[in-house]
């Protein structure tokens, strides 16, 4: 294996293991409040707090890397993690384990920040290639994160969970420091020059418009998986929370698309690679609608939505780093900021559409944001198509 390779592994598990710590509490969630004594009502504020930690650190964390050497940068912040975590596995307040989980969710940023560092340590011609192992290491540790924490919470307790997170996180902290190369650069500008930086961003066309197609994006993804486990677990299915959990299996492909995706970008097809993979995504909401009566279909609408939703997502994220090489850092942080606002869209929506017009009411939903993420990439072509145009005349 290539030092490459071997460094790519190493981010991406570094980005499985941080974005694990958020999702961990979702299939633990009972066991927490038995243990604490928190009312039913209130669990979701478990989830919640990482979330909103996750989203401050996307403006106030990810720039850092800009400024200062990534590979120290990516070791601190898995030490502090592991920190956080252990807090959350000893507490006895609900207060503490929430203070403990804002603080987890602030850094595991560090997927973004590992993110950039794996764009810049690769040549042009790999970068899609990197970004794919990298954001299918983000995949799996989404899904694979809720199956391991169910399978040690029943064996020892939900805050072997968080023992193990901790330990993991150490270990891949001293792997960066030894296996990372340092992260020199000429320019070390400050802080407030790159959180100006950050904000021109929003000014810039390709960055507004691949920030939209995330928005739209992930407000269907989170369609999808925040409201799924509603039907399944009703009539005619009445499917357990085991067997619910077994539907994230399908989402592995999405790994498989980020690495597709990644190579096709490469050769120079990420535009094309993201109205295909859009298309897919409108017509995977076909398939998942059919709950009532198909399990099957489902499984089919979900391998194609996961697929797509990470061959766009790579292919973005190929787009923005290479038109803005000197400082990848800020704008993965800024288009994570639309990634996080349009999944909690989609989160927030698809229960509400749900309790009224059920899942039919809720995959129009989800086609109508893959729709709307589709019309944003067909301006950006039509505009770019005039600028050619204009710069022949």
């Amino acid at each position: 294996m290539t030092t490459a390779a071997r460094r790519r592994l190493l981010l991406a598990a570094i980005c499985a293991a941080a974005v694990a710590t958020i999702y961990v509490a979702q299939p633990v969630l009972a066991r927490i409040g038995d243990d604490l004594g928190v009312p039913e009502a209130d669990l979701g504020w478990i989830v919640t707090v990482g979330q909103l930690g996750y989203l401050i650190g996307l403006v106030l964390l990810v720039p850092l890397g800009d400024m200062f050497d990534r590979r120290v940068l990516v070791a601190r912040h898995l030490f502090l993690s592991a920190g956080g975590v252990l807090l959350a596995a000893v507490a006895d307040r609900l207060w503490l384990l929430l203070s403990a989980l804002a603080l987890v969710g602030l850094l595991a940023v560090v997927v973004q920040t590992a993110v950039a560092y794996a764009a810049d340590l690769s040549s042009p011609t790999e970068r899609g290639r990197s970004l794919g192992v990298v954001t299918s290491g983000v995949i799996l540790g989404i899904l694979g994160s809720r199956v391991l924490a169910g399978g040690l919470a029943a064996l020892w307790g939900w805050r072997s969970v968080y023992l193990a997170s901790a330990v993991l996180l150490l270990v891949l902290a001293s792997l960066a420091l030894r296996l990372l190369p340092t992260d020199l650069r000429a320019e070390r500008p400050t802080y407030g020059q790159v959180l100006l930086s950050l904000g021109h961003l929003f000014r810039e066309g390709l960055f507004v418009s691949r920030g939209l197609i995330a928005f739209f994006l992930f407000a269907s993804f989170g369609t999808l998986w925040s409201g799924l486990a509603l039907p399944l677990a009703a009539e005619p299915w009445n499917l357990n929370t085991a067997q619910i959990g077994l539907f994230g299996i399908a989402g592995l492909a999405g790994a498989l698309g980020a690495a597709r995706a990644g190579r096709r970008a490469d050769s120079g097809r990420a535009h094309r690679v993201t109205g295909a993979a859009l298309v897919l995504l409108a017509v995977s909401w076909a398939a998942t609608g059919q709950v009532t009566w198909s399990l099957w279909a489902v499984v089919v609408g979900v391998v194609a939505l996961d697929f797509a939703v990470q061959a766009v997502h790579v292919s973005n994220q190929h787009l923005l780093t290479t038109a803005h090489p000197g400082r990848t850092s800020s704008v993965i942080g800024g288009y994570m900021i639309f990634y996080s606002l349009g999944s909690a869209l989609g989160a927030t929506a698809t229960t509400a559409v749900y309790s009224t017009y059920g899942w039919t009411g809720s995959s129009v939903l989800g086609g109508a944001f893959a729709l709307g993420a589709l019309i944003v990439w067909g301006v950006e072509r039509r505009i770019a198509a005039g600028d050619r145009r204009d710069v022949a005349v």
